[in-house]
């Protein structure tokens, strides 16, 4: 056989090689183009490009290749540009001319080519084309048609991105099921063509038939969640206008019926809007800048109008049939005020009947800290009941999808903008909707073991208190619970007791410096000193001991004359009382001096500071001999020392809080930071020192344990690990939040429930109520979530269902109806086997059949 014969037909010569195949094999002309698209002519010396219309391809539609028309083609169209993943090209056109013949638009759809219009269509693209991104793509076909700008081409972009938004605008009908209804597209609702949320409570859809007869403590598994937000960062410039660039849709899927909205705003956008009472809400108070110069849209118009997002709001309610309604937005503070008045100008198909509703209002938890004390407790999900652990972020997520769509969209007009716009969020639900299965699944896996820690905890922290208090709280929170909205029942939340004033901090300072100098600083020795007395000295003497290195290392080498006499008389005296006590220790625990002796040299003493003193919890730890009687009296004193240090931790703290408060809230000037910042480093240092003293005391009484056969005491008196066990009641742990949080255990610990003090009886009470709070949302979590997942498996198979009985709605034959009839039967098993996974791996917590 001739080498350059082709191998495909053995006929004609071999000059062009496919770019798509890798085996770089060469054809003839026929071949190349019966066989592939893309391709290059071997010239004898180079290869060189070659469009299929100059080798005689045409493409015939109608019929299939090989079958002709019964009767003579039409004139076939000659400059026929089709928009491929690969390329752009130019080929004939044959249409199909037979009685039956479809229109020019139809025969091109029929082999998969969307016409960029329906009169005389010139050009078109693949279907495959279409479902790209438009603007990278379309640049990347153009150069890979010609990357070198030798050959002058029309540029298709406009015609491009036309036939891309009318693609998509009639894929999200046809899922919608609109080509099965038979009032087809002019038929479609408001909302209709919206992916709906299969865990979202849906009468007639994934509810129980008696869901409205359900008892009353139960009707909370079946609210509806509505969460509100605005992005300012999906703005359009001011180009083009509805009548130049209208929509697709109208309304149909995430947008609103531009018309009749724009109608409501122009009629009520001259009413002044009221200032916010709240924190400084620069989206309310400050609704016209200049950063909306030049734009025709900011999503609520120069800032967040009320009037704008009522008649959002109310538009999302017109089809939700729901008892209870749990609305989230990060000003509901100030836009809940007068908004059933406010909903009286709505037009009458939009209006709620409120009152045989129960209706609650929410701050998302994120935006929640920007607003003032009150706020934080009445408009939080973590402290009302029924709504398990909902954060009423759901808007942020969906804005962190769209946001990169944000450059491109700000740039079209109108009804572009808002076809793009749907397109895409429908894209977000939907893989929403098939990632539930994993998303719940990891959602009750984390809630169940939340609970069981929150419960833990909250039943720890019961066995700290006084029964008969916390029932008298238990009874406050459950009564405020009820009655959310009566403003004569005080919020259980909030504190109680005034804030202690700057003057009685400093009492508290002067009180605390008082006793540090009665603990051990005067004390006398005398030759008979009773055996408490001699390891009372000794523990005291260690405390004095780390106090000196505290001050030594703090006034560093730059300190004054003055201030180097003073430590070097405290230093003598010092030495002077450990070697008093070490004359005492001689006769107590003789061995301790065998110990002591290794650690000295030459004849010159250690400095008195660094002097080990070697009490009997010392001798245990290096098994030498010591009597009973003085390892219990060291254990009572050392127990004693323990608790009193953790008093002085945690007032160490309190201290510390309210002074950060004051000095955040009421300190300005140099001068005065200046002295309020020193104030506090004395309070953090005591704090420190009460610490480092609480870690000797635990150390002692972890070495005594073993050799008094003690038991059981480490659950009260526990380790304290690092710094960050050294904490106020109600600060967290970095990155935690307040769902999550646990009162530190230096808070829980028994007896601290004895405190008198009021600060530190409201702050517990405050405490125990956001505890038991904390544990029931992660309770009722796990409930919604159990609910949710039903409802996520009747909607699926509701929905299939739905697509079984549509796809035979319409009167139609042939290859028409088996097309309808396919698709329909597809989307049926979709729904199916998605309700079949998500089944199988919630099988552990679905207690009931869906």
């Amino acid at each position: 056989m001739d080498c350059c014969v082709c191998e495909e037909c053995h006929f004609g010569l071999l000059e062009y090689r496919c770019l798509d195949c890798f085996s770089g094999e060469l054809f003839c002309s026929q071949c190349i183009v019966a066989l592939h698209t893309r391709h290059l002519k071997w010239t004898g010396s180079s290869f060189a490009a070659q469009s299929l219309k100059r080798l005689g391809l045409r493409v015939q539609l109608g019929h299939p290749i090989g079958e002709e028309c019964l009767l003579p083609r039409e004139s076939f169209n000659d400059d026929f540009t089709v928009i491929h993943t690969n390329g752009i090209h130019e080929i004939t056109l044959d249409y199909c001319s037979c009685h039956s013949a479809q229109t020019h638009a139809t025969q091109l759809l029929r082999a998969a080519y969307f016409p960029a219009t329906t009169s005389e269509p010139r050009t078109a693209a693949t279907f495959k084309s279409l479902n790209t991104s438009g603007y990278e793509f379309y640049r990347a076909i153009a150069r890979l048609t010609d990357n070198t700008g030798l050959h002058a081409r029309k540029d298709w972009y406009e015609a491009f991105l036309r036939m891309v938004r009318e693609w998509r605008h009639l894929k999200v009908l046809k899922r919608a099921g609109r080509g099965h209804d038979p009032t087809g597209v002019e038929g479609t609702r408001e909302g209709e063509c919206a992916v709906l949320c299969p865990a979202c409570p849906q009468p007639g859809k994934n509810l129980p038939d008696d869901w409205q007869d359900v008892p009353d403590d139960r009707r909370w598994l079946y609210a509806l969640f509505v969460a509100i937000d605005a992005n300012f960062r999906l703005k359009r410039r001011a180009i083009s206008k509805d009548s130049t660039d209208p929509g697709l849709s109208h309304g149909w899927a995430y947008f609103v019926e531009e018309a009749a909205y724009k109608s409501h705003l122009q009629q009520y956008s001259g009413k002044p809007q009221e200032k916010s009472t709240c924190s400084s809400h620069n989206a309310v108070n400050m609704a016209d800048t200049k950063a909306s110069q030049g734009l025709a849209a900011t999503d609520l118009q120069k800032g967040k109008r009320y009037t704008n997002m009522d008649y959002l709001f109310f538009s999302t309610l017109g089809q939700r049939y729901v008892d209870v309604l749990n609305v989230s937005y990060d000003i509901a503070c100030q836009w809940h005020k007068h908004l059933w008045q406010r909903m009286s100008t709505m037009p009458a198909h939009l209006q709620l009947d409120h009152a045989s509703k129960s209706v609650r209002f929410f701050v998302p938890k994120f935006h929640l800290p920007a607003h003032v004390l009150k706020c934080q407790s009445m408009f939080s999900f973590n402290f009302s009941k029924n709504v398990g652990r909902t954060d009423g972020e759901a808007p942020e997520r969906g804005w962190s999808n769209i946001n990169p769509v944000a450059s491109s969209t700000k740039e079209m007009g109108p009804g572009s903008r808002r076809d793009t716009l749907d397109d895409h969020f429908g894209d977000w639900n939907w893989k929403k909707s098939v990632g539930l299965g994993a998303t719940l699944l990891r959602k009750m896996d984390e809630a169940n073991e939340e609970h069981q820690a929150h419960a833990n905890a909250f039943e720890e922290l019961n066995r700290a208190l006084n029964l008969e208090i916390t029932t008298g709280w238990r009874a406050d929170v459950e009564h405020w619970e009820e009655n959310p909205n009566d403003l004569s029942v005080r919020n259980p939340f909030e504190t109680k007791v005034s804030a202690i004033t700057q003057a009685a901090v400093r009492l508290k300072l002067v009180e605390m410096e008082a006793r540090q100098l009665q603990e051990g600083n005067d004390v006398s020795l005398h030759p008979d000193i009773s055996p408490s007395v001699f390891i009372a000295t000794g523990i005291d003497l260690e405390s004095e001991q780390r106090r000196f290195k505290s001050d030594l290392s703090s006034r560093g080498a730059q300190a004054t004359d003055r201030q180097k006499t003073i430590l070097v008389r405290q230093q003598n005296a010092l030495q002077c009382k450990v070697e008093a006590w070490k004359r005492v220790q001689l006769l107590y625990t003789p061995a301790a001096q065998l110990l002591s002796s290794r650690t000295e040299t030459g004849g010159n003493p250690d400095n008195p500071e660094d002097i080990k003193l070697f009490l009997p919890s010392s001798l245990t730890a290096d098994t030498a001999s010591c009597s009973h009687h003085l390892l219990t009296i060291e254990w009572e004193l050392r127990i004693a020392q323990a608790g009193d240090t953790l008093d002085e931790i945690r007032q160490s703290l309190r201290l510390r809080d309210y002074m950060y408060t004051f000095k955040r809230n009421w300190i300005c000037g140099q001068s005065a930071n200046t002295r309020a910042q020193n104030a506090l480093g004395r309070v953090e240092a005591r704090a420190a020192a009460a610490a480092e003293k609480y870690c000797a005391a635990h150390a002692a009484l972890s070495s005594l344990a073993p050799a008094l056969n003690k038991v059981g005491w480490n659950f009260k008196f526990r380790s304290l690990n690092n710094k960050d066990d050294v904490r106020g009641m109600t600060v967290p742990r970095k990155g935690e939040s307040e769902g999550r949080r646990q009162l530190l255990w230096i808070w829980v610990v028994e007896g601290v429930g004895d405190d008198e003090d009021e600060v530190v009886q409201d702050g517990l009470r405050v405490e125990w109520c956001k505890a038991r709070a904390r544990m029931m949302r992660w309770k009722e979590e796990i409930e919604l979530l159990e609910e949710e997942m039903r409802r996520v498996l009747r909607f699926l198979q509701w929905h299939a269902l739905w697509w079984d009985n549509v796809a035979h709605l319409r009167a139609l034959a042939g290859a028409e109806k088996e097309g309808v009839v396919a698709y329909a039967t597809r989307q049926a098993h979709i729904r199916r086997d998605l309700s079949a996974k998500f089944e199988i791996s919630w099988a552990r917590y679905l207690t009931a059949p869906p």
